[in-house]
C-alpha cells in the first residue's frame, strides 16, 4: 500500500508543528504546515487575514488548500490550524487526505503553552483560560469525529510524542485493507439473460462470487456497486471520493458512449481507474467503438470477458506500489 498523509490535528499549542517537524525526518518525509502556507501565500500573517478578511475568510482558504492537498500523489506530514476541523466540508477533506492523528492536551496544559504567546489572534482577551476551555469544548468533538489515532499529550516529551505517533501510523497501516470499488452500470444485472452470445453464459452472482474471491485472495476490500440509473452511478463516485477508495474499476455499459455527466465524475476522482468491457466494443456496432469515459480513466480493458475485471484490479493494485 502507497504511503499516506500524516494529518496532525489538535487545539494551538498542541505540538503539531513541532512535532510535524521532528516526524518527517524520523519517517523521510516532506512536512508543511497549513497556517505557514496560507500566510505565505496572503502575504501577511493569520492575526492580519483575521482582522482585515474575517475569521470566515481564513476557513475558506483552509478549505481551499484541503481540497488542493487531496489531489496530490505523494504524502507527506502536514500540521494544520486548530480551528481546521471545526468545517464539517474540512473533516471530510481531512479524512481523505489521508491517517488523522489528533494531539490531545488539557486546557491547563495549552494555556501553560500560549499565555506568553501574543501572535494568536483568538487568545486576546481578559482571560485566555477560559477562553481556552471554551474553545476546547466546542472543538473537541470536530477533533474525535475526524481522528484516526488520539494520542494523549500532556506528560510526555516531544520525542515521546513522536514515538507514539510513528509506531501508531505504522500499527493502522499493517491493519489496513486496501479499499477497492467495482461499478457495474445498466444491464449488468442482467449477465446470463442478455444476447449470451456476447456476453457468455455466468450470471451476475457468479460476477459477484468471482470477486469476492479475488479480494479474499488480494487481501483487500472489494466493494461492489451496481446501478441501472445514471444518477446513481455518479453518486456513487462522488461518495468514493470521500470514503477512502484507493482505486476504480467501472463497466458503464451503454452510458459509456454518451455520458459526459458519468465522465466528468470520474474525472474528479485522483485514484486509479479502469474502464472494462466483457465484450470486444471494437468489433462491435459504430456506436460502441466510442468511449467518453475511457480519456479519465487509467486504462480500459475489452474483449476478455470477467477476467478482465480480475485483470482490472491487478493493473490498480500494481499502479498502487508506484504511488
Amino acid at each position: 500500500m502507497g504511503r499516506k498523509n500524516i494529518i496532525l490535528i489538535g487545539f494551538m499549542g498542541s505540538g503539531k508543528t513541532t512535532a510535524g517537524i521532528r516526524l518527517s525526518y524520523r519517517l523521510r518525509m516532506s512536512v508543511e504546515d497549513t497556517d505557514k502556507l496560507i500566510e505565505r501565500r496572503a502575504g501577511k500573517s493569520i492575526s492580519r487575514i483575521f482582522a482585515e478578511e474575517g475569521e470566515e475568510a481564513f476557513r475558506g482558504m483552509e478549505t481551499a488548500l484541503l481540497q488542493e492537498i487531496s489531489r496530490r500523489k505523494y504524502a507527506r506530514v502536514i500540521s494544520v490550524g486548530g480551528g481546521t476541523p471545526t468545517r464539517f466540508q474540512n473533516r471530510q477533506l481531512l479524512k481523505q487526505c489521508g491517517t488523522v492523528v489528533y494531539l490531545k492536551m488539557r486546557p491547563e496544559t495549552a494555556y501553560s503553552r500560549l499565555r506568553y504567546d501574543t501572535a494568536r489572534p483568538l487568545l486576546q482577551c481578559e482571560n485566555p483560560l477560559e477562553k481556552i476551555r471554551t474553545l476546547m469544548s466546542e472543538r473537541e468533538p470536530a477533533y474525535e469525529e475526524c481522528a484516526d489515532i488520539t494520542i494523549e499529550t500532556d506528560e510526555l516529551s516531544l520525542s515521546q510524542v513522536v514515538d507514539k505517533i510513528a509506531d501508531a501510523v505504522k500499527e493502522k497501516e499493517k491493519s489496513e485493507k486496501r479499499k477497492l470499488l467495482v461499478i457495474n452500470g445498466p444491464n449488468l444485472n442482467f449477465l446470463g439473460i442478455r444476447e449470451k452470445s456476447i456476453y457468455g453464459t455466468q450470471d451476475y452472482q457468479y460476477l459477484l462470487k468471482m470477486l469476492e474471491e479475488k479480494g479474499k485472495k488480494e487481501n483487500i476490500t472489494l466493494t461492489v456497486f451496481q446501478s441501472n440509473h445514471e444518477g446513481e452511478i455518479i453518486d456513487r463516485i462522488q461518495e468514493a471520493y470521500f470514503d477512502g477508495t484507493e482505486g476504480i474499476v467501472i463497466n458503464p455499459g451503454a452510458y459509456t458512449h454518451y455520458s459526459y455527466a458519468i465522465r466528468d465524475a470520474l474525472a474528479s476522482i485522483t485514484v486509479p481507474k479502469v474502464e472494462i468491457h466483457i465484450s470486444d466494443i471494437t468489433a462491435r456496432e459504430e456506436f460502441r467503438k466510442i468511449s467518453v469515459t475511457a480519456p479519465v480513466c487509467d486504462k480500459q480493458i475489452y474483449g476478455q470477458g470477467l477476467e478482465g475485471y480480475l485483470q482490472a484490479i491487478d493493473f490498480i493494485l500494481k499502479k498502487k506500489e508506484t504511488f
